[in-house]
């Protein structure tokens, strides 16, 4: 093989060695930008996720509030069988003179 031959081969494999290292190079960038960008969406998501779960505590709040009701109604029931029962017996006694 002679020197010129042997030269423009050499050049050839430069070449297309230097553009595979491009390519490759300019995938590796299109990679960055693209993890930098979901990581920038993610954090501005979670930013969302924690509004929404402050917005949205007083509706796990709601059954402590509920509990709450259903043991006052049954203490007014309560009440009103013994005031019944007072106002029964105050009768009884009203009915006995």
């Amino acid at each position: 093989m002679n020197d010129p031959t042997f030269l423009n081969e050499f050049y050839v494999g430069l070449a297309l060695a230097g553009a595979i290292v491009v390519v490759a190079a300019t995938l590796l960038i299109l990679i960055w930008v693209a993890a930098r960008r979901i990581l920038k969406l993610g954090a501005a998501a979670l930013g969302i996720v924690i509004r929404i779960k402050e917005n949205t505590m007083c509706i796990w709040a709601l059954s402590d509030t509920n509990k709450k009701a259903v043991e006052i109604l049954s203490d007014a029931d309560t009440i009103l069988n013994h005031a019944g029962m007072v106002a029964q017996a105050l009768h009884e006694t009203e009915t006995l003179k």
